[in-house]
């Protein structure tokens, strides 16, 4: 049977078939159930979707939206960002992934974007597309036996008040806001739409796999909500012991203090023998916010967000540069959208980055541009793992000082 690729934008596209597909290509079920599926019609932003149909059966799915990304230097950039990729195990090594991302990434590139963003479920799928790993998300587990809490941990009131079994509604009234400043603090981090608070919540139905969460919020002495949490938690017992996990599902703080504080208040709930999160930062605060920090151990580090240039220039004069610096940068790309020389010249005080004739300093494709934007790893690494080359005598030193961030880039949610 013909193969056809169709996007949103045609009227025979079959958006509830797509809907299905990627339910079937993630194995969450053959069908998306009928009730998500009017609700994610009614209340999705659907972006652009695109498709490959085989008679009114589709076997491959794509999307793209629109997305804000924290970069160095506390501000925020758009992003083209691309998620629900899936292929059907019948109709793999046809290229319907490569004609479907790159006729995408072309009308990115033509509208005017600078970046392209996703989630890479596996590793080798996405360098071929000029994507690089460009974040590292953690899981850590926290024995609280051995993190040296006070048996009865409290906040001390000067520090603000701790409220536990916050409602959905005043998560999703308080959230938002709190989020936005969080999200400005950390490079990597990436906006959350509207509908994000309804899923988390509960507000929007989502299967019956959904647990509904806990949460908890900070606020400073002053009032000022500066953190807040969700988790969930299970009862299991052991030989008459309660031995209680709480799982973290999402963890935000505007200050040590709230962090601290929401961390030990989650560790001192009775029955809660241990603590578990799946997307921390590498280099989280969390085991040196406790008195004993070896009670925090990381159980899994993988790449996390990936980053696909479009406009060189654009997106390097968009972010924050600590030092004062200069480099020639010769970027080639496997689809032929973003390559060139340019010149970045930069400081504290902003960034300017053009096309030049002048020698390159450093040669390099666009999967390694990637993984250096957010300053999550130094170009020496990427020297040193071949996957970039010095013409220029110290010009890798240079470029790990202008792109150095203090904390390590990281993006807290999956999309």
């Amino acid at each position: 049977m013909d193969l056809q690729l169709r996007s949103s934008t045609d009227g025979s596209f079959d958006t509830e078939e797509w809907l299905h597909a990627v339910t079937r290509g993630f194995l969450r079920a053959p069908r998306m159930p009928e009730k998500e599926v009017a609700e994610w019609l009614a209340r999705s932003d659907r972006g652009r979707l695109r498709g490959a149909f085989a008679g009114d059966r589709c076997v491959a799915t794509y999307r793209s939206f629109d997305q804000r990304l924290t970069v160095p230097g506390g501000t925020d950039v758009p992003a083209h960002a691309v998620t629900g990729v899936t292929v059907s195990p019948g109709h793999r090594r046809r290229g319907l992934l490569t004609r479907m991302m790159t006729a995408d990434l072309a009308e990115a590139k033509e509208g005017g974007e600078m970046l392209s963003t996703l989630i890479a479920a596996e590793h080798g799928i996405y360098g071929r597309f000029g994507y690089g790993p460009a974040t590292v998300s953690a899981a850590y587990t926290v024995e609280g036996s051995e993190a040296g809490l006070p048996a009865t941990w409290t906040l001390p009131e000067a520090e603000g008040v701790v409220d536990f079994h916050v409602d959905g509604s005043v998560v999703r009234s308080a959230g938002p806001e709190l989020f936005e400043r969080f999200r400005l603090l950390h490079p990597g981090a990436v906006s959350r739409p509207a509908r994000w608070w309804g899923v988390a919540t509960g507000e929007i139905a989502r299967g019956p796999e959904w647990r509904e969460p806990w949460h908890v919020l900070f606020r400073d002495a002053e009032g000022t909500v500066q953190g807040m949490a969700a988790f969930t938690t299970d009862r299991h017992w052991d030989r008459g012991v309660p031995d209680g996990t709480a799982t973290v599902d999402w963890l935000v703080a505007t200050t040590p203090t709230a962090e601290r504080a929401l961390w030990s208040a989650v560790l001192s709930m009775d029955w809660v023998r241990r603590v578990r999160a799946d997307r921390l930062p590498p280099d989280a605060l969390l085991p040196d916010l406790l008195p004993n920090p070896r009670a925090a151990r990381v159980t899994e580090a993988n790449d996390f967000l990936w980053i696909r240039p479009l406009d060189v220039p654009a997106m390097l004069r968009s972010r924050g540069y600590a030092v004062e610096g200069e480099l020639v940068l010769e970027v080639t790309d496997p689809l032929g959208l973003a390559g060139g020389r340019f010149l970045l010249t930069a400081g504290p005080d902003g960034a300017d980055c053009v096309p030049t004739g002048r020698g390159a300093d450093l040669t390099l494709d666009t999967t390694a541009l990637g993984t250096l934007y957010l300053g999550d790893r130094p170009a020496s690494r990427l020297l040193a793992l071949g996957r970039l080359a010095e013409e220029t005598p110290g010009a890798v030193h240079r470029a790990d000082l202008l792109l150095a961030e203090p904390r390590r880039a990281w993006t807290p949610d999956v999309f």
